[in-house]
């Protein structure tokens, strides 16, 4: 006889196949230990008539089970469940490890990444006012990006379909290296460009490779979650390093963390708080790379986007004894979903990082990167920087009156030169945890700035506006205007 679980699977109104439906009954009550070892099953004739299907979905399902080792057919005897497995392996426990106050053994490292905290959105990855972050999505040049992707899809070469060059596609490093020289001041040959998943994949190797478990790396305080993360699932002490009007202090480094071997900073745009690292700070901070043999990590996240004058030149251009690695992204200037970043490596990196970057994730996708490298080549990424920068300068003035109309007293916003996001510092007695769960239950996401802190956390704000256009923003800030004015 057949358990029941067997006829229990059948559903002649699935997509699902009956001989998988049958496979699946018959497997379940083998794991259940419904079906015991050596017990000998009907024919497959005797089954097909008692199931109401075909003998070929029987034997389909058969095959199945014997390739994987459930079932063993003794010849001229019959099909049998397996007698070669244990009872111990067979039985399905009906209450989790972890139900039973069991936690699975994890490495130590395990350990440390569930503690690091990544991002405030993990939970709430969802489009809406006023995510900071958040580049304009709607406002991207599908068109001109579909006909490249169509063209480059069409034929392309073999060479894009194959294994790749670990460092990248030769053409899209040559157009980086062509842009950084030209726009960011940045002093780069293609062969120190390492084509990245992102930016955070370049934080995680350079910390990787350049540092020890345990080794100090200096970070902006208020400073970058995603980087902390990095540095601390990495086994790295990050020492907190406060901020003036210039930037990082880098005389209180080298007073209170002088065993650091690495430097994080945001210098054209402190993130989160905007500020600009001065030309001061700039070289006191090479200065100290190199009498101590320190790397400067430069994540130049979104310099691009500086509404009066120029974007600022680099660190990277400065350094004369290559101790700056240049970490840049396409997330912020194009698109999340592009996944490309990429690193600049001074020269005597490039070996490890090309080796490293071969072992965790062999090589960038070819066909994306052509497409991005033709879209440099030919003068679309600049047009559309123009165009963003020009509209995420209107949207920051947008954003400024709604904020007067909305919450005029107690969020205190200034403009800014540069950037996606504008800070908002909350007075005393205000949480910003709180208002941002508020702001949750009101439709609208703002982060919290106190998490970004590592000590003297304080409390505020901040708000994204250049990913939403003029009539989102009027109905995010009317929201958020009503659920705050309660908080208050």
């Amino acid at each position: 006889m057949l358990p029941p679980s067997v006829l229990a699977h059948l559903n002649r109104t699935l997509d699902v196949p009956l001989h998988l439906q049958v496979y699946e009954g018959l497997r379940e009550a083998i794991l259940e230990g419904t079906l015991k070892p050596s017990h000998r099953l009907p024919s497959t004739r005797a089954m097909s008539q008692h199931l109401g299907v075909s003998r070929n979905t029987v034997l389909l399902a058969f095959e199945q089970l014997l390739l994987e080792g459930y079932l063993e057919s003794r010849v001229g005897d019959g099909t049998y469940v397996t007698h070669t497995l244990p009872d111990t392996s067979i039985q399905k426990p009906e209450v989790r490890l972890e139900q039973q106050g069991i936690q699975p053994q994890l490495s130590r490292r395990a350990q440390k990444l569930l503690q690091v905290q990544v991002t405030q959105y993990l939970s709430q990855p969802e489009y809406r006012a006023f995510r900071s972050g958040m580049p304009a999505l709607k406002d991207f040049p599908f068109e001109e990006w579909r006909r490249l992707h169509a063209r480059h899809w069409k034929n392309p070469p073999l060479q894009l379909l194959a294994y790749g060059d670990p460092r990248g596609y030769l053409p899209l490093r040559e157009a980086i290296s062509e842009y950084l020289n030209a726009s960011r001041g940045v002093r780069c040959t293609p062969d120190q460009v390492l084509i990245t998943s992102g930016s955070q994949q370049g934080l995680e190797l350079a910390s990787r490779l350049l540092l020890d478990e345990g080794d100090s790396l200096w970070m902006e305080d208020p400073g970058y979650l995603g980087a902390r993360a990095a540095f601390q699932s990495s086994g790295l002490q990050v020492c907190p390093i406060p901020l003036d009007q210039e930037g990082m202090q880098v005389q209180y480094g080298e007073m209170h963390h002088p065993q650091a071997r690495m430097a994080y900073v945001t210098p054209s745009h402190q993130y989160p708080l905007g500020i600009t690292l001065s030309l001061t700070r700039r070289l006191e901070l090479l200065k100290w790379a190199r009498n101590s043999g320190a790397w400067i990590l430069e994540d130049d996240y979104n310099s691009e986007y500086r509404y009066e004058g120029r974007p600022l030149n680099a660190l990277q251009g400065l350094d004369q004894d290559g101790r700056v690695i240049y970490v840049g992204t396409f997330s912020k200037v194009l698109l999340p979903a592009v996944r490309m970043g990429y690193l600049v490596l001074p020269e005597h990196l490039i070996d490890l990082f090309i080796h490293a970057r071969s072992l965790v994730d062999r090589m960038p996708p070819g066909v994306s990167q052509a497409v991005l490298a033709e879209f440099m080549q030919n003068g679309g990424f600049e047009r559309h920087i123009r165009r963003m920068r020009s509209l995420y300068a209107d949207r920051q003035a947008f954003f400024l009156q709604l904020a007067q109309q909305h919450f005029p007293d107690w969020l205190p916003f200034q403009p800014s030169p540069a950037g996606m996001h504008l800070v908002s510092h909350l007075g005393e007695g205000f949480s910003d945890r709180t208002l941002v769960e508020e702001a949750r239950k009101a439709g609208v996401t703002v982060r919290a700035l106190s998490p970004s802190y590592l000590q003297d956390a304080k409390q505020g704000l901040l708000f994204g506006y250049a990913g939403f256009p003029e009539d989102e923003s009027i109905l995010a800030a009317r929201d958020l205007g009503r659920a705050f004015r309660v908080q208050k």
